[in-house]
């Protein structure tokens, strides 16, 4: 048995293809760990979805932004951007199964020495607290009153955490974490505006995993959403968004060895050069 994560698939159905052969995946044998965004922008939203649902007993899956915006656009509550593929999706005869699939995946998923998430930490959360803020998301993802969450997921505040808040801004700043922070200042306020890379990030903010101090450091964490970082593995850090959509690779790490597998984008579901803007 081996266990892969893998980076941003975005609706690349052809490259993620080409990448199971690389490695030689057996379902039942092997894992995979996806570390979000796995659909939206690239040209198959609808045949990831079709193949993870087939093979969920062998996938560990987190939601990330893009798949987050696919369930909001689906409900009616934001249109579709400009750059959005879902149409596939939202007209597919089996949309609503693969979306309730997709509603009931995890924000955040831990076995091990690893933590697995789409974006990023606050500097002030420990590893388990990680995992029971997912769970308060995840519930109202799952339950009964999802639309309701759907419907007030969107907004840049509260941009820090306090222990008190509760209600939908607790959510909301769960969920603007775990799927789209990249930088933040020293004391957690995050600033979602940066995606560029690492020498261009503006005075007075830092990556989210070089604030001093940051307490998950007892876990090996891997994550995605940063294309403009690009593949980086440190001792307790693996990040696994080389910019496959952007005409980059698509990435995965067998965990028990850390072998770096790649395969570069099929040429046509690139949609821009390295990077986005």
């Amino acid at each position: 048995m081996a266990t892969y994560a893998i980076g941003d698939i975005q609706g690349c159905f052809s490259s993620f293809s080409h990448l199971l052969e690389e490695i030689g995946f057996n379902p039942a044998r092997d894992q995979l760990w996806l570390v979000g965004d796995i659909i939206n922008r690239g040209p198959d939203s609808v045949a990831i979805l079709r193949w993870a649902k087939q093979h969920e007993a062998s996938l560990r899956v987190v939601l990330g932004n893009h798949d987050l915006h696919a369930l909001a656009v689906a409900e009616g509550f934001v249109p579709p951007h400009r750059s959005d593929t879902l149409q596939a999706l939202l007209e597919a005869p089996d949309r609503d199964e693969l979306l309730t699939w997709l509603r009931h995946r995890s924000m955040a998923y831990g076995e091990g020495e690893y933590l697995m998430i789409h974006a990023g930490l606050l500097p002030q959360w420990e590893s388990e607290q990680v995992l029971d803020l997912a769970q308060e998301v995840e519930a109202a993802l799952r339950g009964s009153d999802y639309r309701n969450f759907l419907a007030h997921m969107y907004g840049n505040l509260p941009d820090r955490w306090e222990e008190g808040v509760r209600g939908m801004d607790r959510l909301r700043v769960v969920t603007n974490v775990l799927t789209r922070l990249r930088v933040c200042s020293a004391d957690g306020v995050m600033d979602f505006r940066f995606k560029g890379e690492l020498d261009k990030i503006p005075d007075g903010l830092m990556p989210w995993f070089e604030v001093p101090g940051r307490k998950a450091t007892d876990k090996t964490l891997l994550f995605g959403h940063w294309s403009a970082l690009g593949l980086m593995m440190r001792d307790n850090l693996i990040a696994l968004d080389t910019g496959c959509l952007w005409g980059g690779q698509l990435s995965a790490v067998r965990l028990e060895d850390r072998r770096l597998f790649q395969v570069p984008c099929a040429e046509q579901e690139a949609i821009g050069k390295l990077w986005p803007a």
